[in-house]
């Protein structure tokens, strides 16, 4: 497999390590589900793991491989679950670990594999470890999360903020020292650079590990371990009053410390002595910070480090051209590349282009090389939805308001039809549900062959059925400013991706000693498409508005 980017400097080629077996999250579609808002079974308006359970034959139906679940252990939910009390159970909201194994046997059954969300930056301060730890100075736990004395002239230790706004520090009535927390001040930072705590967490992970689970999602890797002596961040002078308090200062020392490397290697030692495991970092960092956390062929680490760039570029064929080529470069030889561009954390993609440009989006996420991972609801469209000031529960929200930050709008459930509360619950649920669900629903468009749902299992079928899609190589290819265009190749197959986005007709040349021999997919409804623009074995034609294709190629001689 390679990479290859042509531009005026000629071609750029990547070719990683031999891949004669190619493991199943290279070729596979990973679909994260938040469970709160996916299905109801009990009739309490948040969903559970049996109504995950119930689900399974739409999610195996779509064509993923591999489901990744939001937390489901015990919380007290202050931060809805990344505030865990228990790493080794389910909460009782979700159900038990007798219906949690009752799932995983179905979903394997079902061909697919099942993630958890590992969250080892923070526990909740009701985990049993944090109570002791607060209990006194000289408690054995003492050292499992992070107290500080006071500054020398009273006050926080250091000028860190949360990232939910504030200081990182709070005040410890009892013991009279300060604890860290990089989030909520009911998620006390865990101390990485405690041995005990590193042998607790590992314990975590075979638990799971044993119990049959195919990987974890680790949430807020780059945070895990901070600077040892705990020295203030710089100011950020380019912080913008309009983007949260975090901005301030740049987290130099609270995150991305050269330490974290070795854990995320003890953790991929680990998932490596299992039999195909994988390991996935959420990490926000610049593309050459990103890819140290592949690790080296003798100590890798974890095995997709999040890459969020779709998620957060500007909505352009050139912007996206560059980010793609500079992101490819950047990975080493043996790192493979993935791909988000909807989560529990950013605006929905039909929020951020709109309808016709999310149906170029969703070629644009499932023809790239690398992994995908698909945001449940984004399938069917659903965009912005807003949600009433007495119905907020996001806490990044609440504690800062008026950001527009608010994650409760990517959160709201899944309409699965157009019965009462969209058959996601018979009782109104925990956040309301996008506005339009009557009309914008999983029946309705599963039933519809112009849908946006019916487009995604076209191309994830097209993926699994076309290896130049799921491990082919990739070459970008130059074009117009507002169309991106790329070729994938495996074996002597051959294609062509472009997508026109833009809301206008754009003109596209082929590359030279090539014609089309199949147009494979398109983005435009069926029933408005006019016959294709292109016409086989000339080199030129016309892109229509929001228009996207996958063209089957030739190479003449």
């Amino acid at each position: 497999m390679t990479f290859r980017s042509s531009d005026e400097s000629g071609f750029v080629e990547r070719v990683p390590a031999d891949r004669w077996r190619v493991p199943w999250w290279e070729r596979g579609v990973i679909y994260q589900v938040y469970p709160r808002s996916f299905q109801d079974s009990n009739a309490d308006g948040i969903g559970d793991l049996a109504g995950i359970e119930s689900r399974l034959d739409y999610l195996a139906s779509l064509g993923v491989d591999a489901i990744w679940l939001s937390p489901i252990f015990p919380s007290p939910m202050a931060d809805f679950g990344y505030d865990v009390a228990d790493y080794c159970d389910v909460d009782p909201i979700f159900g038990d670990l007798a219906g949690f194994d009752r799932l995983l046997l179905a979903v394997h059954k079902h061909g697919l594999k099942l993630l958890l969300d590992f969250v080892p930056n923070h526990s909740s301060d009701q985990h049993p470890w944090f109570v002791e730890s607060r209990t006194s100075r000289e408690n054995a736990k003492r050292d499992w999360y992070i107290w500080r004395d006071p500054a020398p002239g009273g006050g926080p230790p250091n000028n860190w903020i949360s990232d939910f706004g504030g200081s990182s520090w709070q005040w410890d009535e009892t013991t009279g020292q300060y604890y860290l927390h990089a989030f909520l001040k009911s998620q006390p930072d865990l101390n990485w650079r405690s041995s005990e705590v590193r042998e607790a967490m590992m314990s975590v992970l075979k638990f799971w590990f044993d119990r049959g689970v195919d990987g974890f999602r680790i949430d807020v890797l780059w945070h895990i371990i901070k600077a040892e002596t705990l020295p203030d961040n710089p100011i950020n002078a380019d912080w913008d009053p309009c983007r949260t308090q975090r901005d301030q200062l740049i987290q130099l020392h609270s995150t991305d410390q050269p330490e974290a490397h070795a854990i995320s290697a003890e953790f991929r030692a680990l998932a490596d002595s299992y039999q195909d495991r994988v390991l996935i970092g959420e990490i926000a960092l610049p593309n050459d910070r990103l890819a140290r956390w592949y690790g080296t062929p003798a100590q890798p680490q974890v095995h997709l480090p999040f890459n969020f760039q779709l998620i957060e570029s500007e909505w352009d064929a050139a912007v996206l051209r560059l980010k793609i080529a500079n992101y490819e470069t950047s990975l080493p030889e043996f790192g493979w590349p993935n791909w988000v561009m909807g989560s529990h954390d950013a605006a929905r993609i039909a929020a951020r282009l709109g309808d016709a440009q999310a149906r170029v989006a969703a070629m644009l996420l499932l023809t790239l090389r690398g992994t995908p991972t698909l945001y449940q609801g984004d399938e069917i469209g659903i965009g912005e939805v807003v949600i009433p000031p007495d119905r907020v529960r996001d806490p990044q929200d609440l504690r800062q308001p008026n950001l527009g930050i608010g994650r409760d709008r990517s959160r709201t459930p899944i309409p699965w039809d157009a019965t009462a509360y969209g058959g996601f619950s018979t009782v109104d649920p925990w956040l309301p549900l996008n506005e339009d669900w009557r009309e914008r629903n999983i029946a309705a468009q599963a039933e519809d062959t112009d849908s946006l749902l019916t487009l995604y299992r076209r191309l994830l079928t097209l993926r699994r059925s076309c290896e130049a899609l799921a491990i082919g190589d990739m070459t970008l290819v130059g074009a117009a400013d507002e169309v991106l265009v790329y070729q994938r190749r495996y074996a002597g197959d051959g294609l062509l991706v472009v997508l026109n986005l833009t809301h206008e007709l754009q003109a596209l040349t082929l590359p030279n000693h090539t014609e089309v021999i199949e147009v494979l997919a398109s983005t435009l409804p069926p029933s408005i498409a006019k016959p294709t623009h292109w016409v086989l074995h000339q080199m030129e034609g016309l892109l229509a508005p929001d228009e996207g294709l996958v063209l089957r190629l030739k190479e003449k001689n």
